[in-house]
């Protein structure tokens, strides 16, 4: 029993110290590569709320950002996100529009700076300081992929379920226009946030940190319901597990039936 334990732990940790972990299919290539010390393009022009034309570097210069890449009509995950965004800003004494702004830009370019405004007005309500600080922009396939591309945010359109597969996460620039720091799911520590706020503000880089993806859930026409996809993906692996936990199990259950039996055998006709 007890080699039994020591091959199904090894099989575990084995399976989960993987460096790359095989996805399904719908996931593959997404995802959010660090790139920190990368410049976003500054000169890229996307729509405010108001539907003028503004220069991605018109919100630089004087303050950190807050940036998070989400889509406006996305039925689960980008509402989580910019919820996460609020409750860890929160607590915090530094106040956006004085210590640091917030751009939420919409990699859809079917989003429209109406949606853009109704999403502005909902989370600047709940962050009861006012809307000042918080910017959220629209914009074309060109603008959308050189900012997406210069921060390494990866994401596709699944035509079968109308959505957007994307990571789950939110950078932080510098004043510069330089990628400063990584923090990934849907959940942001307010002290984190903090000391990335603080350290981008004097254009200081932070050091690369673990990947924790969360994937918008998927679409499945066949049930007609929203599913996670990495749930399926854990699901499959601890179905797998189990399976060779059985196995070697069976394996080791016979191996101490014929030794029982030989024993017997040789107890009664020594």
């Amino acid at each position: 029993m007890k080699l039994a334990v020591l091959l199904f732990l090894t099989l575990a940790s084995g399976y989960a110290a993987s460096d790359k972990p095989k996805l399904p299919p719908e996931l593959q290539d997404i995802g959010i590569q660090q790139k920190l010390n990368s410049p976003v393009p500054l000169d890229a022009v996307f729509r405010d709320e108001d539907a003028r034309e503004v220069r991605l570097g018109s919100y630089f210069g004087q303050r950190p950002l807050l940036l998070a890449l989400v889509y406006y009509r996305c039925p689960m995950l980008c509402s989580q996100i910019l919820s996460g965004v609020v409750s860890g800003l929160r607590p915090l004494r530094l106040t956006a529009g004085k210590d640091f702004d917030v751009l939420a830009v919409s990699f859809d370019p079917e989003d429209t700076p109406q949606t853009a405004r109704e999403k502005r007005d909902e989370y600047t309500r709940r962050y009861r300081r006012g809307m000042q600080g918080w910017h959220f922009l629209t914009g074309d396939q060109e603008s959308i992929h050189a900012l997406t591309e210069a921060v390494g945010f990866h994401y596709r359109f699944d035509q079968k379920s109308n959505m957007f597969l994307h990571a789950s996460g939110v950078m932080i620039l510098t004043p510069a226009g330089r990628v400063a720091r990584y923090f990934y799911g849907v959940e942001y520590e307010p002290k984190d946030l903090k000391l990335g706020l603080i350290e981008a503000s004097g254009n200081r880089i932070g050091s690369p940190v673990d990947q924790v993806l969360l994937f918008c859930y998927h679409y499945d026409p066949a049930t007609g319901k929203y599913g996670a996809a990495v749930m399926n993906l854990l699901r499959a692996t601890a179905a797998l597990v189990l399976a060779a936990m059985i196995a070697i199990l069976t394996i080791l259950w016979r191996r101490d039936i014929r030794r029982d039996r030989q024993q017997l055998r040789e107890a009664r006709y020594p």
